[in-house]
């Protein structure tokens, strides 16, 4: 059975989508084959254009010479995954940087779903729904999955396009707005130990009024992931870490290294006669079971990282609404979206406690205990516990958005199109970190005696003393949880912060043909852009007093800035043979005018040139830009005063005898910079694409990229900016003030324009559609080599290409892919996916460790599709149908598989 492809379809076919967009495409609306007497039939008759992400111009049979990726509907569907920010990570090109299991001990990523393309960081992904951008630092926890009709990822830069941050690319999610009918969804999922529960549900209802003239939509969804909070629970996981042995370095599990080693409700007395026992639950001692020499096992000790969750929990509510109307040759829209996440779970031990001297005479300790200290003539023992019964933080991040945009589209003369929009968008975020030790509070309470027949904290004991503090309630650190609710409140408080981020933004655009050249009409897109970004940071006042022993939440956030732009896009036919050879120019250049670093520019050159219809080549070289966050500009700038160790030493002494190598006073600036420029990058792609006709429904893509960023921020200290001073660094030397001696007085340790990113690879893609029983058989590849990925701080030149340890920053595989196979019709259907991720070091950079090899890891997931009848649709599916096990990682990794088999099933209803 063959079906007829439509008007659009063949316009997808012959616009030149890279990376088998139009079988995703095909695959999405239902076509079940194609064939080439379907295609010349349509030949001739295309009206509708395609808008393609990597261009801003729309036009059907302009084949775009920036690569595009399209991730379908079916493709979304296939892992079941929570976000799209976890359906982006499953391609090759993306790194899960801050996803629920790598942002675990992490109060900034908890709760925050954003895209990282290249590895490059989540500032450098420009993230669009329907081509705006939104309010919310990218948050695609804010994104409806259920809603999304396909997602179009550009692999190269595009800020000639769409403005700054565009450097790795632009991910933009493409809503279904256009819906009809009521349709209702539910899933569950859970892992094969029975943790990681998942629930979700999720509605929309679309309808047309006025004889088709206006139409109505909203949607909604949510979702409750409980998360894995066991991190023993999965092999490999727990306190992993890297210890010294014999002849170099190795990574072994369950290290339980001091000061975090000593737990287990019961501490570790390190002095006197009690030295090497630990207490019952009862507060009897007995000999402590501790980590070997090498500080690995020992059932008394425990980890820090043991108490870290596998994956952070969230629960999210996303609602988005449309109404639309056409009025002749335009068509007037509004929108709005409100989404809503919470993230709530055990965060991590309080580990900076110090050591503790008890006195002999503490009334928590048992009168035998008392009395053998009485007898050695001992008036206290050293003491240390990790209190991860009694101090275990607790984290509270609720993220909420609310944004509305309104806009035109519409045509007029010949062909000319127009669209204009205006949107407001905010983003509030409230983060409380609870239970935290309050430190003059906590010593107050240990120091317990008894008066008065009852126990009470030191400092009360004494009438005539003036510091007694009527609130202080003795906290018996002894045995697990046996510390009074009086005494923990005493000693904890929470600390919280508040932010809410601004986003205004207005466009218009208009675009169409100005005239025809012997080769085919000339395109041209104009228009201007603007908006403006602030955000403001409050802190609850028992924040701002301070006193906790690790306080987190330290200075308030205030700033903003605005940006005007305009842009200008050209397509130029410069040759058409018929059906044997096309060649075309695309151009494209933006102006932006910032208020914090004045104008810029950002262009983008490329051609594509077609042969026989079969074969596409493409090139593009493009200047890309990135503008400084709010927090890189504006983040509460500190001056310390205190000493420093110049590394930049080199015939100083001998110049000037007075020259001081170690000075003491030496002021430091860290924090935001206003002064900050933009980021410059550089993009050079070039490749090409292969449709054969005498293979109907195949297409492989092949395009290489190289990206080098300069002037990329990020900040050292005032020994290291010495040190890159030394080694060269110009701007390094601008942050360093000396006085006549050459001795160091100042130094800006802010954020600074300083570091160099250059990262190459290449990309592959390769698609197969065909009818088979009854259905259609898909398959398809994607592959993504990374041949080099250097951060160049100013300082150091680290290539982290092949370095897929949990603490190698910046560390990507060299090659990761993915290939899928989907038989579908009118009643089943069911798919494979094999995930490969590559191995390789741990970290380069330790030469001595002795196991610094990673082994690869291949994960395959299942799932099927019973469509019972016209309405109701069941689904189930498998992750890691093997249960892979993750590497040995002591944080989270952000390349790897750590949940296991994962199972999750769904019913739809459509009406």
């Amino acid at each position: 059975m063959t079906s007829k492809v439509t008007k659009k379809q063949n316009a997808l076919l012959k616009c030149g989508y890279v990376s088998a967009v139009a079988i995703a495409l095909l695959s999405t609306t239902g076509v079940q084959a194609q064939t080439k007497a379907d295609t010349d039939d349509d030949k001739d008759n295309v009206s509708e254009t395609i808008v393609v992400t990597g261009s801003r111009i729309e036009r059907a049979g302009f084949d775009q010479p920036t690569p595009t990726t399209v991730i379908g509907a079916d493709e979304i569907l296939k892992g079941d995954r929570a976000s799209i920010q976890q359906v982006l990570n499953d391609q090759p090109q993306f790194r899960a940087t801050v996803s629920p299991a790598v942002s675990v001990g992490n109060t900034s990523g908890s709760g925050n779903a954003p895209a990282d393309l290249r590895g490059l960081g989540i500032n450098r992904t420009l993230t669009l729904v329907n081509g705006r951008r939104f309010v919310g630092a990218n948050n695609l926890n804010f994104v409806p999955v259920s809603l999304v009709s396909r997602v179009e990822v550009v692999t190269g830069g595009a800020s000639a396009a769409w403005g700054s941050d565009a450097v790795a690319g632009v991910v933009n999610i493409i809503l279904n707005d256009e819906l009809e009918g009521l349709s209702l969804g539910a899933d569950y999922g859970i892992s094969s130990r029975g943790d990681g529960a998942r629930y979700g549900l999720d509605g929309s209802f679309g309808k047309s009024f006025a004889d088709g003239a206006g139409h109505f939509m909203v949607g909604a969804e949510y979702v409750n992931d409980k998360g894995v909070a066991d991190r023993n629970s999965r092999k490999n996981l727990g306190s992993a870490d890297i210890i010294a042995v014999p002849g170099g370095l190795e990574l072994v599990r369950d290290v339980n290294l001091l000061p975090f080693g000593i737990s287990g409700g019961g501490g570790l007395i390190t002095s006197g006669i009690f030295a090497g026992q630990t207490f019952n639950l009862d507060g009897s001692l007995r000999p402590f079971d501790g980590p070997n020499a090498l500080g690995v096992g020992g059932s008394d000790a425990v980890g820090l990282y043991d108490h870290i969750a596998v994956s952070t929990p969230v629960e999210r509510l996303s609602v988005y609404g449309r109404a639309s109307y056409e009025i002749g040759n335009a068509k007037i829209w509004i929108d709005g979206t409100y989404a809503r996440s919470e993230s709530d779970y055990a965060f991590l031990p309080d580990f900076l406690v110090p050591p503790l001297t008890i006195q002999s005479d503490n009334p928590f300790l048992s009168g035998a205990i008392q009395s053998q200290l009485a007898a050695a003539g001992e008036t206290s023992f050293d003491y240390y516990r990790l209190f991860d019964d009694l101090l275990m933080f607790r984290y509270t991040g609720i993220r909420e958005i609310k944004e509305g945009a309104i806009g035109i589209d519409g045509t007029f003369g010949n062909g000319f199109k127009y669209s204009a929009h205006y949107s407001h968008g905010e983003a509030d975020n409230d983060l409380s970190l609870k239970n935290a030790r309050l430190a003059a509070n906590f010593n107050n309470a240990i120091d317990a005696v008894l008066s008065g027949g009852q126990i009470v904290c030191a400092i009360n004991a004494d009438a005539t003393t003036a510091n007694d503090d009527p609130a202080c309630a003795p906290l018996n650190p002894f045995g697990r949880n046996n510390a009074s609710a009086e005494s923990l409140d005493y000693v904890t408080g929470t600390q919280r912060t508040f932010s809410t981020s601004k986003l205004d933004s207005m466009g218009v655009e208009i675009q169409g043909d100005l005239f025809s050249l012997w080769a085919g009409p000339v395109t041209v897109a104009v228009g201007v852009e603007a908006r403006w970004e602030e955000l403001t940071g409050t802190r609850t006042p028992e924040t701002v007093a301070g006193g906790f022993g690790i306080p987190v939440f330290t200075s308030n956030l205030s700033g903003g800035f605005n940006v005007k732009e305009g842009f200008a896009e050209i397509v130029l036919p410069l040759l058409d043979i018929e059906d044997k050879f096309a060649l075309d120019f695309n151009g494209a250049a933006r102006y932006s005018d910032y208020s914090y670093s004045g104008g810029i520019w950002a262009w983008k050159a490329g051609g594509t040139a077609r042969l026989f219809n079969d074969v596409l080549l493409r090139i593009t070289r493009s200047r890309d830009v990135r503008s400084a966050t709010i927090g890189e500009l504006f983040s509460t700038r500190s001056i310390n005063v205190g000493p420093l160790v110049d590394l930049d030493t080199d015939g100083r002494a001998a110049a000037n005898p007075g020259y001081n190598p170690a000075p003491t006073l030496v002021t430091t600036y860290t924090g935001g910079n206003p002064d900050l420029q933009l980021e410059i990058s550089s993009t050079l792609t070039f490749g090409g694409s292969i449709s054969p006709s005498f293979l109907p429904g195949f297409r492989l893509s092949v395009d290489y990229y190289d990206i080098s960023i300069d002037g990329a921020i990020t900040s050292l200290s005032g020994s290291n900016l010495t040190l890159a001073c030394k080694q060269g660094s110009a701007d390094a030397c601008s942050r360093i003030t000396r006085d006549g001696t050459g001795t160091v007085t100042q130094v800006l340790a802010n954020f600074q324009n300083i570091a160099r990113f250059e990262t190459s690879g290449i990309d592959f893609e390769a698609a197969y559609v065909r009818p088979i029983f009854d259905g259609s058989l898909r398959l398809r590849a994607i592959a993504s080599y990374v041949d080099k990925f250097v951060l160049d701080s100013g300082l150091n030149r680290t290539d982290t290409a092949g370095d897929v340890g949990s603490a190698t920053e910046n560390g990507v595989p060299k090659w990761r892919g993915t290939l899928s196979a989907a038989f579908d019709n009118d009643e089943f259907g069911a798919d494979v996916r094999v995930r490969y991720v590559d191995g390789g070091f741990y970290d380069q950079s330790l030469t001595n460790l002795i196991n610094n090899k990673t082994a690869s890891e291949t994960y395959v997931d299942l799932g099927v599709r019973f469509k019972v009848n016209d309405r109701f649709t069941l689904s189930g599916n498998v992750n890691n149908l093997f249960d892979n096990q993750p590497p040995l990682s002591p944080q989270g990794n952000p390349h790897y598989d750590v949940i296991g088999t994962y199972f999750s099933v769904g019913a739809k209803a459509k009406f």
